[in-house]
């Protein structure tokens, strides 16, 4: 099979099922309890996706002060927390990385 109509095909299947929730949250009734729920995914996700860079050097957890991306990590959330700008967090914590990495 031709590896362009595979990623064609993967590409429409998934636009249908994303298209598909958004199409049915203005026609079914979803209970409250679900509603709450799927507003918890996002953090979720981000955390499973952020956590593990932050905190594991090596294969091994790194919780110390050696560890450049956690420092770097921790700027960025005062920064997010201060600020609330996604722009300016995503350059300080890039910036912070980057010096601490030229430092060390």
């Amino acid at each position: 099979m031709n590896i362009w109509l595979i990623i064609l095909l993967g590409g429409v299947l998934t636009f249908a099922m994303r298209l598909s929730f958004i199409y049915l949250m203005d026609k079914i009734e979803f209970p409250e309890w679900l509603r709450n729920s799927l507003r918890l995914v996002p953090p979720a996700v981000l955390s499973a996706i952020v956590f593990p860079e932050l905190l594991v050097v090596n294969g091994q957890v790194n919780l110390s002060l050696d560890n450049n991306r956690l420092i770097a990590g921790m700027v960025a959330v005062l920064v997010a927390w201060r600020t609330r700008n996604t722009l300016l967090t995503i350059g300080v914590g890039m910036g912070v990385l980057l010096l601490l990495q030229a430092v060390r």
